[in-house]
Formats: C-alpha cells, sequence, structure tokens
C-alpha cells in the first residue's frame, strides 16, 4: 500500500511516501525549486517521490494533507471579528488566497496530479505528532509538540501506544511559544520562520537581562507550562507585523533594521527570550511527565529544533528518553500525516523495538549515482579525478588535515533543515581560523553564527558532557571541564562578539562562546563512507571531531543535484568538492558557465 504524506501554502512544503508502512522517500520542494523555505504545492518533490520507487499516480492508494484547511479559515476568521474592525487591511490582503487556493487543496491536488484515489486530511498538531511518535524507536511514549500555530492549536501533547496515538491536552492560539519567540526573531531584525536559529546563536552573546519584563509584561507562565500572552504588545492578530508600537515602548526603541549592525541590546534580547524558552519548555516536561506517566518523551514542531532547549530537557528534565523528530517543521508534517494514516486510520501494526528509529537517519531524498554525476563531469567538461571507495575516506580526511575546506555530496539528500553528512560542507574543527572562514568565505552568513560538529559516537564522551546518541543535531551538549582552555584575566572581561576571539579549547571552530556545541554523534550502521572518513581523521591526528555545516550558502536551500553542488562549491572559497567518488580540486576548473545544464533524472536513484 502507498500513502503519499503533502504540506504546503505555508513555509516548507515537503511530500513523502509511505510504502507498507516503512517511509521510502521524503523531500522539500525548495530543494528542486532552489527558493528557500518554497510553500508551494510541492509537484516536484512528490513527482520526485513517485519516480524513486517506479510508481505512477494510479499507485497510489491516499494522499493525506497535514492539515485541515476549513477549521484552519475558521480561526482566521474568528480572529479577525475578535478584533474588528481592527485587522481590516491583514484579512483583505490574506482572503483572496483563501478563497481561490487554499480552501480547495483537495482539488487541487487532484487536478495537479490527476489523483483518482481517497484523499484525506489529519490535523495539523496530530501530524505532528504522529511525526515524533511513529518513527521513534519507543513502542510507548508522551509525546509533546511546539510550534507557531496550526488550526487552532500551538501545543498539545499525549501518549503514543503501538500504533494509536491521542492529542489529549492543548494550548491554543493566540498564545503561542512558536509566535513568541518569531516575535523576538522579528524584533531583532531576523526573517520571520527562517531567523529564528540566528536568534539562538546569538543568545550566548548577551545577558538575560529582559527575562523578568518578559515574564511580567508578556506571559503569564503557570507551573506546568501554559501560559497566556498579554496580546496588547503583540500585532500578529490584526497586523501586518509580529509586534506593535507598545512591544517597541517596552523594549526602549524600534525592532532592528534587517542587515543592520547587531548591538548589545540584540543580544541581550536574544538571550533572555532563548532563558524564557527553555524554562517554558522544562516546565512542559515536567508536566508532560507527570500527567502521562511516560519514561520517554517524543517532540516535534517547530520549536522543537530549538536544539538548546532540547539539550536542557534531556539534561534537566524528568525523561529517560527523548527523541526528536528530525524535520520537526512543516514539512516533517507530510511524513507524520502518511504514518498517521497508516497507523491509527488503517489501523496497521507497529514495531519498535526501543532502540532504533525507522528514519532512516534521515537520508530521505535523491541520491545520485556515480553514472549520473560522470555524466554530469563530461558533459560539462569537468576536471576531476576518480577515487576508489577505500581511497575517499584517508585522501578527505588528509585535505581537512592540511586546513582544506571540502564540499561533500555523498547518498540520499537529507529531509530536514540539518547537515547530516550526505550534504555537507566540512572542515576542521582544531582550526583557529576556521569558523570565521567558513562563516565569511564560504556560507556568506553572520559571523557570530556557530558551526556544529560530527564526532564519532564511540568518541563522543572523550570531548562533550553528552551520554547516549545525538544522530540528528538537534540537542547541544556542553565541551567537557578537561576539554576546555583556561581564559586570561583579559578574555574574561571580553564581551558581546569580542567573544569570538578567544580560544576556547582545541576544537575552537565548533565550541561556541558558552562552551556548548550542537552535535551529531556519527554511527556506521547510519551512514559508512562519512563515518569511514572521521575514523581516517581520528587515526591520522587523534581528533574525533570534524565541523559539518549544511552544503548551501546563505539565503539557499541546501543543495540537491550535483549542479547545484558544484555552482556553490564554484561561487564559494571551498578548496575541494567530493562528489560521489570524484575529487574535484577548485585550482583545476575552468570560470563558471553561465548557460551550463543539467537534467534532473527523476526516474532514477
Amino acid at each position: 500500500m502507498n500513502i503519499l504524506g503533502i504540506s504546503c501554502f505555508y513555509h516548507d512544503s515537503a511530500a513523502c511516501l509511505v510504502q507498507d508502512g516503512r517511509i521510502v522517500a521524503a523531500a522539500q520542494e525548495e530543494r528542486f525549486t532552489r527558493k528557500k523555505h518554497d510553500s508551494a504545492l510541492p509537484a516536484n518533490a512528490v513527482k520526485w517521490c513517485l519516480g524513486h520507487c517506479r510508481l505512477g499516480i494510479g499507485d497510489i492508494d491516499y494522499i493525506v494533507f497535514y492539515d485541515k484547511p476549513l477549521i484552519k479559515f475558521e480561526r482566521i476568521l474568528e480572529t479577525y471579528l475578535a478584533y474588528a474592525p481592527s485587522g481590516i487591511t491583514q484579512f483583505i490582503q490574506a482572503l483572496p488566497l483563501w478563497l481561490k487556493q487554499k480552501l480547495w487543496i483537495g482539488e487541487l491536488i487532484r487536478k495537479e496530479f490527476a489523483f483518482k484515489g481517497k484523499l484525506l486530511f489529519a490535523r495539523h498538531h496530530e501530524s505532528h505528532a504522529a511525526s515524533a511518535f511513529f518513527p521513534s524507536p519507543f513502542d510507548q511514549a508522551a509525546f509533546l509538540t511546539i510550534d507557531g500555530v496550526g488550526e487552532w492549536e500551538t501545543a498539545s501533547f499525549g501518549i503514543g501506544k503501538g500504533n494509536d496515538l491521542n492529542l489529549e491536552y492543548y494550548l491554543k492560539f493566540p498564545h503561542s511559544l512558536g509566535l513568541l519567540y518569531s516575535a523576538f526573531t522579528y524584533y531583532t531584525g531576523f526573517k520571520v520562520n527562517s531567523g529564528e536559529y540566528k536568534l539562538m546563536g546569538l543568545a550566548p552573546y548577551g545577558e538575560a537581562k529582559y527575562t523578568e519584563l518578559i515574564l511580567n509584561e508578556l506571559i503569564d507562565l503557570k507551573e506546568d507550562g501554559s501560559f497566556r500572552m498579554n496580546m496588547k504588545y503583540f500585532g500578529y492578530c490584526n497586523g501586518l507585523k509580529m509586534v506593535n508600537r507598545r512591544f517597541e515602548r517596552l523594549f526602549g526603541g524600534p525592532a532592528r533594521e534587517p542587515e543592520s549592525i547587531i548591538g548589545r541590546k540584540e543580544m541581550d534580547i536574544a538571550a533572555s527570550i532563548q532563558k524564557v524558552t527553555e524554562e517554558i519548555m522544562l516546565k512542559m516536561s515536567f508536566h508532560v511527565h507527570k500527567l502521562t506517566g511516560q519514561d520517554r518523551l517524543c517532540l516535534a514542531g517547530g520549536v522543537a529544533l530549538n536544539c538548546v532547549a532540547n539539550g536542557r530537557i534531556k539534561r534537566e528534565g524528568p525523561f529517560k528518553e527523548v527523541w526528536v523528530q528530525p524535520a520537526s517543521g512543516d514539512a516533517g508534517g507530510a511524513l507524520g500525516a502518511a504514518l498517521l494514516i497508516w497507523h491509527k486510520y488503517l489501523g496497521n501494526p507497529r514495531h519498535a523495538d526501543n532502540q532504533h528509529d525507522s528514519q532512516k537517519a534521515s537520508l530521505l531524498g535523491p541520491r545520485y549515482s556515480d553514472e549520473e554525476i560522470a555524466v554530469f563531469l563530461e558533459r560539462e567538461k569537468v576536471p576531476h579525478q576518480r577515487l576508489s571507495a577505500a581511497e575517499i575516506p584517508e585522501r578527505v580526511a588528509a585535505l581537512i588535515d592540511r586546513g582544506d575546506v571540502i564540499g561533500w555530496f555523498q547518498g540520499a539528500m537529507e529531509f530536514g533543515p540539518r547537515a547530516l553528512g550526505a550534504r555537507s560542507i566540512i572542515g576542521d574543527a582544531r582550526s583557529r581560523q576556521m569558523q570565521s572562514k567558513m562563516n565569511l568565505k564560504i556560507k556568506f552568513r553572520e559571523s557570530f553564527r556557530p558551526f556544529a560538529p560530527s564526532v564519532l559516537l564511540e568518541k563522543a564522551g572523550e570531548w562533550f558532557d553528552f551520554t547516549g546518541e545525538s544522530p540528528y543535531m538537534l540537542m547541544t551538549a556542553a565541551l567537557r571541564k578537561d576539554k576546555m582552555a583556561a581564559l586570561s584575566p583579559g578574555e574574561e572581561k571580553l564581551s558581546g562578539f569580542e567573544k569570538l576571539k578567544i580560544i576556547r579549547s582545541d576544537i575552537p571552530a565548533v565550541t561556541h562562546v558558552d562552551y556548548s556545541a550542537r552535535l551529531q554523534t556519527v554511527k556506521r550502521e547510519d551512514q559508512q563512507l562519512f563515518y569511514d572518513l572521521l575514523n581516517s581523521f581520528f587515526k591520522k591526528t587523534g581528533c574525533s571531531v570534524i565541523i559539518n555545516t549544511s552544503f548551501n550558502v546563505r539565503g539557499e536551500p541546501l543543495v540537491c543535484s550535483p549542479q547545484d553542488a558544484y555552482r556553490c562549491f564554484m561561487r564559494t572559497e571551498m578548496d575541494y568538492l567530493v562528489l560521489g567518488s570524484f575529487l574535484l580540486s577548485k585550482k583545476e576548473q575552468p570560470p563558471l558557465q553561465k548557460d551550463m545544464k543539467w537534467q534532473e533524472a527523476f526516474e532514477l536513484d
């Protein structure tokens, strides 16, 4: 049986194919269109999912959409009526898109894909919950979903058992942790729905001076993690902005202009809202544990991408084990909706061994064979060298050791926002210049943003205060104290971005200013070649850690095809590119041709 899950029309649209209960393909539309956070109907992602499995649309038994548009429109209408006539501009602007498109999603899906089978709709947070629990290793667990807003719900929790799950408790709009965090994302000059990572990365540079102001004026936080927001400070219910003038007066001035200088105020605000977010999520986790009695927790929803808060739940929370959906945002809703139909709607059994998840290391997207890559390289006359499978790890490890930056393109593309060793830019974590070099000359992004380490699973405890696994870069861990470098009196006095000058450990390129790291542990059964690369680097240098950041530049999605990878390689100061079995040196490349063409072969693996 083939079930196709779809999410779209808000942000990060995606498609996922579940075949007899197995996740066999999943991809975000942005990877094909090259439009970051593309919200369009995922026609390319659907085409690839079907082609990957040699299926036609007639082979699909069910298509399921990840939320219920009619209920969502009801929320928008009721919100407008509650605030009317304030908000009339926002409502008028939103109405045509709803009347022409969003209310007719079923008809659009049938027309676009010529689908004549059964079309179903899941509730938004039920899709998130299913994406959290069903792929998890656990046969029974509590789940907690937190995001901006679905239909009405902004957070929910309940219990998953076997092939069933039930959402038992909700927090409802307009009271939303996701929207609260996004309001501060907007106020500090970053883009909502994409700049939240920047706000989280900025937080350690500041001091949480505004925490009490947030808790006293903006939200009424209860011991169980529920809260009510003081809506007189926010504009998202009846305006076109996340915050209003009252909010700006409360924090001493207007929002920072995008791309302008980031000051100490923005650092302190970032630190404050991050601290509040962590406290709310911790309180929620204790309450969920108390009411469900479960020892395991599954997380999903956009807020579950806050790896700092996730790390605190793992370290300080009441649960023995925590599993986070790597595509926690709306993209993962497509996956959750498809699994929800297979298990809950159709009643098919689920088998979990409490050790291994069914997410397949989230390597669920397009892959390109050496034969396909060779066609591209020969057609475009790209200088290259072919390596054997045994040569790749040792050769690339040697390049990293000498300070080169490598574009790494191997196997199936990651599903979700993290680089997990398939579409990665990698480098030497021991380098004192690498963090700045990769930010400014390769990623073209803000210099303050940290990089994540990939480490051999069996060696993680030697570097980080961490136990267990973190395969999806969804938790932070502190560097072990014996790995921290002692600070001089002068260094201890540095503040703000001056902290970037401090060398804090033997792996300074992945040690954030608070000595934390967003950790990825790598085991061979998940990613054989990437593991062998790390192991070769360890044998050569005695260091089992490298930098691993997503293979893209600022403002662009993760690369999908060999052409995407080559273009990104040529437009940055990367030194080498590994495309499958092929090694490309930047020094040998001719100028990039504007008319380069590459026909995607969706029907191939």
